[in-house]
């Protein structure tokens, strides 16, 4: 049995690391005013910006980090056939991208299941109705991991 003064001295040390990996993780979420990086991403488009391949399809990478965010966290398209990249620069996390179930004018059910820290991968779809698609990382739903993509007419 402990005596008192070392079992407040261990819960002590217990509240001290729990206090401290409080403070990491939320330090972790990130800056929503951070300028975001706009390199060149794998699937040929620039994060953050929309550019029209050579087939006509347009061309959006979304980066993850550590951040439990998506970088851009919105964008525009046009109605017409759509190519994004998935892209980690997470160190630690594991995310995946889906448009919510619901949460669009029509169902997109092209998703990425699963991007390790330092991969990344592309899906094609195509949409045809305007308006506002959520799209969310399901790992990270609960800590806010959601963008908006808006489809505008083509």
């Amino acid at each position: 049995m402990l005596s008192q003064s070392a079992e407040f001295t261990r819960r002590g040390f217990l509240i001290a690391g729990l206090a401290g990996l409080g403070a990491t993780v939320l330090s972790a979420c990130g800056d929503a005013a951070e300028e975001v990086d706009t390199g060149s991403g794998s699937g040929g488009g620039t994060q953050g910006t929309v550019t029209v391949a050579p087939d006509g399809t347009q061309q959006i990478t979304v980066l993850v980090r550590d951040d439990y965010e998506f970088h851009p966290a919105a964008f525009s398209v046009s109605t017409g056939r759509v190519r994004l990249t998935l892209a980690s620069q997470a160190e630690q996390l594991t995310h995946n991208f889906r448009f919510t179930p619901d949460g669009g004018p029509a169902p997109i059910v092209e998703e990425i299941p699963i991007v390790a820290p330092g991969d990344s991968d592309t899906i094609e779809f195509a949409v045809d109705k305007t308006g506002d698609y959520q799209y969310e990382c399901s790992f990270h739903v609960a800590l806010g991991q959601i963008g908006v993509m808006t489809v505008t007419a083509g």
